[in-house]
Order: C-alpha cells, then structure tokens, then sequence
C-alpha cells in the first residue's frame, strides 16, 4: 500500500488492523483515539489492504434512536463526522467483518433517485500524512 496514512501502509498487520484486508464490500471497523467506532468499507486490489472511511452521511430513518444515542445534539451535528456517525449508528466491533449485502444488518443502499451524484473532491482532514492528497470525496446535492 503507498498511502502513508493508511492502516494497511508497507503492508503492515496489526491484529486491531487486520480488517482493512478483507474481501471487497466486507465492513471494516476500528477504534480511533480509544474512544471513537469508526466504520468503512473493505475495497481491496491484490494483496494490498484498503477501505473507504465512511465520514458522514444523512440520515433517512432511524432519526429518533440516532438523536438517542446523540445525547440531543442539533440534527445538524449527528452524522457529521466519523465518530459521530459511529454513535449514531451504534458501531462496534461487532460488526467488524460483516459483508454489506442487501441482507445484513450494516449495508449500503443506492440511491432512491437514481441521479449521479455530484462528487466534489478535496485534501483530506483529520490525519497528518499526506494530508494534501485529494482523497476526500464528499456527494453533493444536484442543484
């Protein structure tokens, strides 16, 4: 792997890592700092581990358990960043593992209206190696 801040990097194992070297559209789960779950999806080439950190989305359903286990924060600031996601969802390493199909209790559902997106992509935030890199992606809403 050459992404100097990726789990997987020079191909590094570590057990609380092992995850990021899963089959493509496995769910790979892990601790940052100690106190955050954060969630991303496997998405391999070869030997090399990788995944997609899933950063923040916007919630259709379940709205009232995610304000629940948000403590009562603005609905803004639910879902807005991957700790706060892993809350709101209520991630842990249980779900470390699981495959994101149309059955499991963690998957991830197209688009109800079928539009492409519209993908702005930016620097990444959050790390400090290769922070310039533009591997941000952020879908925005169509005008």
């Amino acid at each position: 792997m050459h992404d100097p801040a990726s789990h997987a990097w020079q191909g590094r194992r570590h057990r609380s890592y092992e995850g990021i070297y899963a089959a493509d559209g496995t769910w790979y789960i892990y601790r940052s700092y100690g106190i955050h779950w954060c969630l991303n999806i496997t998405s391999p080439t070869g030997d090399d581990g990788a995944a997609v950190l899933i950063r923040a989305v916007v919630p259709t359903d379940g709205i009232e358990t995610i304000r629940r286990r948000r403590n009562g924060v603005r609905d803004a600031d639910l879902t807005n960043g991957p700790g706060k996601l892993g809350q709101a969802f209520g991630i842990t390493r249980d779900q470390n593992g699981l495959v994101a199909t149309e059955r499991s209790v963690l998957r991830l559902l197209g688009r109800a209206d079928h539009a492409p997106p519209r993908i702005e992509v930016t620097p990444r935030i959050g790390i400090s190696r290769a922070v310039e890199w533009p591997l941000r992606f952020l879908i925005r809403p169509r005008a």
